[in-house]
């Protein structure tokens, strides 16, 4: 039996790096030390500092000479551009699922159903949020579709994230979600196609929200050097 071959320590430090900074347990702005990842990952250096150079080229880290490495905070331009390829993939597919299925309907309905019993739990909320996306695709003969979102939207997922935790409750989503899958039950599409839209820019006013609130989060100069000092992360 052929062996699975074990992953790089490189590609070890940057998922785990990755998914710190996309769940937010590293807040956009907070400063990376090389010397303490290596240490709390029990890697060498080299490991760490060969992550954090592929997440500066996704955008998720910023280096600055003679100063530091930090997470990049979020950017609005990348967030919209994310936004705009999961609208168009999720409604076009959306136009596909049109003739619901009474197995899709029941995987919908169940979906819901544990999204409500989730609203006090962020992270488990937002994984069934995915879940419940990947299912709508599905549902339009789409399923694989779901590797094209993911990859756009690490910047997205940020902000999805800021606006769960600060802005828009868990229970509003899903009432959203289930407009969404009332009028595909229904049969009225358009109906169906505008509930997604309203639900997938609900990020646009909750992003405007934080920024008002915490503007350090976010950027406004691409060229603006950070201050090096400890940020803390979202409870």
């Amino acid at each position: 039996m052929a062996r699975t071959a074990k992953p790089s320590a490189r590609a070890v430090v940057h998922r785990d790096l990755r998914n710190r900074i996309i769940t937010l347990q590293l807040s956009p702005g907070a400063p990376l030390s090389e010397n303490e990842l290596a240490a709390e990952l029990s890697v060498s250096r080299t490991p760490v500092r060969e992550a954090l150079l592929l997440l500066a080229e996704e955008e998720l880290v910023q280096v600055f000479p003679q100063l530091g490495t930090f997470v990049a905070r979020v950017d609005l331009q990348r967030v919209a551009d994310a936004q705009f390829v999961r609208e168009a993939v999720e409604v076009a597919s959306l136009e596909d699922a049109a003739g619901l299925s009474p197995t899709a309907l029941a995987a919908l309905r169940q979906a819901l159903e544990q999204q409500r019993e989730a609203e006090d739990d962020a992270e488990r909320f937002f994984q069934l949020d995915e879940e419940f996306h990947q299912l709508l695709l599905d549902a339009g003969g789409h399923a694989n579709a779901w590797r094209t979102v993911v990859s756009a939207k690490a910047h997205l997922d940020r902000a999805r994230r800021l606006g769960m935790r600060m802005v828009s409750p868990a229970s509003a989503l899903i009432d959203q979600h289930t407009a969404i899958v009332d009028s595909l039950a229904a049969g009225d599409l358009g109906a169906s196609i505008d509930a997604m839209r309203a639900h997938l820019r609900l990020v646009f006013s909750d992003v405007e929200r934080i920024r008002s609130h915490s503007p350090e989060l976010f950027v406004t100069d691409s060229d603006q050097r950070p201050v090096r000092k400890t940020v803390t992360a979202w409870a």
